[in-house]
């Protein structure tokens, strides 16, 4: 008797089984309340350059329950460390007990990079952000469009999809995306519990964005 019917209908239902685990978990997201008793965990997924700066600027509006604050750069990225350490030296001036990690994980995507060769290298990204992920627990992922925050982000939905935790994903356009989203974006529009735009026309086009006015 030939087993490949039995390993055929064992796939198809374990994928069937995956894709109904991640429609709960995106749909139940807006449901889900970090903090309600006690500090929110945030993962906060710094790019170089302008995303590592919109970044900061996001995390200045948090209020101080949330923390520690685990900021994840990609392992090429020899600016955003200095950003991320000068905008925490000056957050101890305010608070009287700074909590804040640097962790570095594989780039996805280097500029200019192939679109094939990036899906090995995202591959290889999410090996290390699947046991990253996994430690540190966070209770929402916050990201801006750097291409690294697309296997952090997996590996959140990955822990909602297996039971163990529920991880927001939030997600805010760059206020220079005016007319289209970035490639970040299309990939994580679908998946985010909040997604987040600066622009009205972006507003108009994609209706589950949250407008940022001004």
């Amino acid at each position: 008797m030939s087993f490949l019917p039995v390993v055929v209908f064992v796939l198809i239902f374990l994928c069937f089984v995956f894709l109904l685990r991640l429609y709960v978990v995106i749909k139940t997201g807006s449901k889900y309340k970090p903090g309600s008793k006690g500090s929110v965990v945030v993962l906060a997924v710094a790019g170089s350059g302008g995303h590592t700066t919109e970044l900061l600027r996001l995390m200045d509006s948090l209020s101080p329950s949330y923390k520690p604050r685990h900021y994840v750069i990609a392992d090429t990225d020899k600016i955003s460390e200095e950003k991320i350490c000068t905008f925490e030296s000056s957050k101890e001036l305010r608070a009287s007990e700074p909590q804040f990690t640097i962790c570095r994980v594989p780039r996805s995507r280097e500029v200019h990079q192939s679109w094939s060769s990036s899906v090995i290298s995202t591959l290889h990204a999410l090996l290390y952000s699947v046991p990253l992920v996994y430690k540190l627990r966070p209770d929402l992922v916050l990201c801006n469009g750097p291409g690294t925050c697309v296997p952090l982000c997996a590996a959140g939905l990955l822990l909602g999809i297996l039971g163990m935790k529920k991880v927001l994903i939030v997600y805010v356009e760059s206020i220079c995306r005016v007319d289209s989203l970035s490639v970040t974006g299309r990939i994580l529009y679908p998946v985010s519990d909040y997604f987040f735009v600066q622009w009205a026309t972006l507003r108009d086009k994609y209706p589950k964005a949250i407008y940022l006015a001004g």
